[in-house]
């Protein structure tokens, strides 16, 4: 199994904007074959900085859905609202 984690540091005056986007995607994304687990956190003390917390099954299965349309145009909205550059880790769960 792949552990997915990214984190996301969006403009503070698009809080509310990000909140319901991801809730919206949340609902499709773990719906995508090979996704076992999406949550959505955000940070208590900086309330711009989110994460996605995701299982995998493979790491195919991951790939597989970063390169979908779906992910392309989900990922395009998204880049409208971040203040700099997503990170990610891919981590195999021990």
């Amino acid at each position: 199994m792949i552990v997915r984690i990214v984190l996301m540091n969006f403009h503070e005056d698009k809080i509310e904007a990000v909140k319901e986007f991801l809730d919206e995607v949340r609902v499709k994304i773990i719906k995508v074959p090979g996704c076992e687990h999406l949550d959505i956190l955000q940070d208590v003390a900086r309330e711009n900085i989110f994460f996605s917390y995701s299982h995998w099954q493979s790491e195919q299965d991951l790939e597989n859905y970063r390169n979908s349309d779906f992910f392309k145009k989900t990922w395009a909205r998204a880049k409208e609202w971040f203040v700099d550059k997503p990170r990610a880790w891919s981590l195999n769960r021990r």
